[in-house]
């Protein structure tokens, strides 16, 4: 019975991409897809995370931080309105390698539109995770808020980052159902590239990627960016992070001489070994690098390396934000201790979720879309922001963080040069 239910509501569901056309010619930027009729009181939102290998402490803390939302907003009743809702984390991550995987993602995006009880999709981590669910949860019309991804293609085009038929390819249902809490790759980098040109000055950068979504848009960001102010790009590589060493291109990256080392990409393609081989050579220039490697497992890898490296993260200090942010953190650490950088956006996707529902006020996913894509003015833990007409959050600052006595420190605000 199971099955057959499963089977009819994918074959329904297929069906009615047709229906696309129809809104999006009306200029909707919702999903242009119907909604298959759904009763019941049960509200269900599934979260998918990379829960084992090198980003599992990160992420363990972005469910707690979800959970910790869903108790604030409903004042632990898990009631809106007249709707319970069911908060279930899913695990996209493969053990053997140790990070997210692409079956994975996959079959969590697709057990989700398949429950009948799904109103939200809460991720992903990985840029490239996004990349696999996106489609799925757009033909279904399944709002996706993301508290993570960055990479530019997934909501808009950005000439020389983006690939070919990017964002639309990822839009089969001809609307918008992704949102996320971050700020893209395209305003990050040149954000990053502000800070160094007015701190760093230097003449060259060595510009590295990981090879994954993520990871090459930043790079190809960055070195856009320098470009455009007249610094010259001593070189540029890729890693896998699967490579046994890195003599070879640490042998390339000393020939360059480069001022500064840039590096875009995650934690889990081994940037901390590639950073502790360039210092063993006895490279000094300063590392450079976004969010993708803001988290202890880095300082781990890269170990005495990892003193000195800079990387950018959205949003503001601690400090800076709202008494709303500064009260969620000091609570977290008391019920759950020291937070990671993407637990408050965490915080945030989940509070968003949940206020979608609460305007909607009803159990349809094509309503709980278009009630998050209108989200203006809200008064988050991050501050006050919107999103617009592509997904995208309003803020634009970043903070550039360093590593100092091995942990990360607070430098200074940075933004794009206008």
């Amino acid at each position: 019975m199971k099955m057959k239910t499963t089977q009819k509501v994918a074959a329904l569901l297929a069906m009615l991409v047709l229906a696309a056309g129809l809104l999006a010619a009306c200029g909707d930027s919702t999903p242009a897809v119907a909604d298959v009729a759904q009763g019941g009181n049960l509200i269900r939102i599934y979260s998918s995370l990379p829960l084992t290998g090198s980003d599992k402490k990160q992420n363990d803390t972005m469910v707690n931080a979800m959970r910790m939302a869903l108790e604030d907003f409903t004042k632990g009743t898990n009631r809106i309105n007249s709707f319970t809702i069911d908060y279930q984390p899913l695990d996209d991550s493969n053990p053997a390698l140790g990070q997210w995987d692409q079956q994975q993602e996959a079959a969590n995006a697709t057990r989700a539109v398949n429950d009948p009880d799904t109103m939200v999709y809460i991720g992903t981590f990985n840029s490239g995770a996004a990349k696999i669910a996106l489609p799925i949860t757009n033909r279904a019309a399944l709002a996706m808020i993301s508290p993570a991804n960055e990479y530019s293609g997934l909501t808009r085009r950005a000439e020389g980052i983006t690939a070919q038929g990017e964002p639309d390819i990822y839009y089969p249902g001809g609307g918008r159902n992704f949102f996320r809490v971050v700020t893209p790759d395209d305003i990050q980098a040149p954000a990053a590239v502000a800070y160094v040109l007015n701190s760093l000055k230097p003449k060259n950068v060595f510009v590295i990627d990981d090879s994954q979504l993520y990871g090459k848009g930043l790079a190809d960001a960055f070195t856009i960016a320098v470009k455009s102010s007249n610094v010259a790009i001593a070189g540029r590589a890729s890693i896998t992070g699967k490579e046994p060493d890195y003599k070879a291109l640490v042998s390339t990256i000393k020939d360059k001489n480069p001022e500064v080392i840039y590096f875009g990409g995650i934690t889990a393609q081994q940037p901390g070994k590639l950073l502790a081989e360039i210092r063993k050579a006895g490279l000094k220039a300063p590392f450079f690098s976004g969010s993708g490697i803001v988290d202890d497992t880095f300082l781990k890898d890269a170990g005495s390396a990892a003193e000195g490296v800079y990387a950018t993260l959205g949003g503001v200090d601690e400090s800076k934000l709202p008494t709303k942010g500064q009260d969620f953190l000091k609570r977290y650490r008391a019920k759950y201790g020291e937070p990671e950088p993407f637990t408050i956006y965490a915080y945030e996707a989940m509070n968003v979720a949940l206020n979608g529902i609460k305007v909607a006020n009803k159990k349809e996913r094509l309503d709980i879309v278009r009630s998050i894509g209108s989200t203006k003015d809200f008064d988050g833990v991050l501050g006050k922001w919107s999103f617009d007409q592509t997904g995208d959050i309003s803020i634009t600052e970043f903070k550039v963080l360093q590593v100092k006595d091995g942990k990360w420190s607070y430098v200074a605000q940075t933004r794009p040069n206008k």
